[in-house]
C-alpha cells in the first residue's frame, strides 16, 4: 500500500466482499505483560555462552503459569532475549523454595544456587571427597565463631551506652569546677594577707575595719553642690496659749 492509498478517505470494497471470511488470529496461552525485571541469578546462554549477571535489567514478557499453583498462589513465567544472540530465555517463580527456576535457553551457574535447594547441596557434598568436606566444615565453623564474637562485641557496646548516666557526669563536673574556684579564692586571700602587717591583722572581734572611702564619688558630690548655700533652719515656735485675762475681757 502506497502513501496516497493509506491517506485516502474513501476505499473501494468490491460487491462480493465478505468481512466474515477474513482470517483472524487466535490467542495462544495466557495474556503477556511487558515488565522491567532484573535477573534473579547469574546465568549463561546455551547458544552463545554469554554471561548474564544477577541484577541486570531487561524488558521481559510476564505470563501466568497455567494449571500450576502453590497453596492457591499464582506462579509467573518470564521471557527475555539474550543481549548477544537474541535467543529466547525463560525462567519462572518457585514459591516452594522462595527462588526461581531456569527453564529454557540458559543455564544457572552453580555459584549462585538458591538457599532453599538443600537437597542439591547434600547430593553435591556426597560426591566430594572427605577432605574437602572437612575443609568446608572448618571454614563454616570459623565464620560462625567470628559472627558470634562480633555480635557479643556489639551487645557489650550497646550495654555500655545504656549504663552511662549523663546527668550525673555533668553534676560531678560542675561540683569539681566549683571546688577549684573556691580553692583559687582561698589562695588569693592567703597571698594578700601575707603582705599585711600583723598589727593590722589583729582586730577586736566587736570592732570591724571601716570600708574604704570612694574619693571619686566624694569629688563628684562636691562639684554637684558647689553653688548651693546651706541655710540653717530655725527651730519651730511652740503653739500660742491664751491666758485667763483675755478670756475674762471677752466675757464682759
Amino acid at each position: 500500500m502506497t502513501g496516497t492509498e493509506r491517506k485516502c478517505f474513501q476505499k473501494y470494497y468490491p460487491a462480493d466482499f465478505d468481512p466474515a471470511k477474513i482470517p483472524r488470529g487466535t490467542k495462544s496461552g495466557g495474556t503477556k505483560i511487558v515488565q522491567r525485571v532484573m535477573t534473579p541469578f547469574n546465568m549463561q546462554c546455551n547458544s552463545c555462552s554469554e554471561y548474564i549477571y544477577k541484577g541486570r535489567k531487561f524488558n521481559m514478557d510476564r505470563e501466568t503459569v497455567e494449571g500450576e499453583s502453590y497453596l492457591g498462589l499464582k506462579l509467573f513465567r518470564f521471557h527475555m532475549k539474550c543481549p548477544n544472540c537474541l535467543s529466547q530465555i525463560s525462567f519462572r517463580t518457585d514459591l516452594e523454595t522462595c527462588d526461581y527456576k531456569c527453564e529454557q535457553g540458559a543455564k544457572r551457574l552453580d555459584s549462585d544456587e538458591g538457599v532453599g535447594n538443600s537437597e542439591d547441596d547434600d547430593s553435591s557434598e556426597d560426591v566430594l571427597d572427605p577432605m574437602t568436606l572437612l575443609e568446608r566444615r572448618t571454614k563454616q565453623s570459623r565464620r560462625e565463631m567470628k559472627a558470634q564474637e562480633e555480635l557479643e562485641d556489639i551487645l557489650e557496646a550497646n550495654n555500655g551506652k545504656e549504663g552511662v548516666d549523663a546527668i550525673g557526669i555533668l553534676k560531678a563536673e560542675e561540683d569539681f569546677k566549683k571546688k577549684l574556684a573556691e580553692e583559687e579564692e582561698e589562695k588569693m586571700v592567703k597571698e594578700l594577707l601575707k603582705n599585711v602587717p600583723e598589727e593590722k591583722k589583729k582586730f577586736p572581734e566587736d570592732v570591724l575595719p571601716k570600708p574604704p572611702i570612694d574619693m571619686k564619688r566624694k569629688n563628684e558630690q562636691k562639684e554637684r553642690f558647689a553653688g548651693i548655700k546651706l541655710v540653717k533652719k530655725s527651730p519651730a515656735y511652740p503653739p500660742a496659749t491664751f491666758s485667763s485675762a483675755y478670756l475674762s475681757d471677752d466675757s464682759d
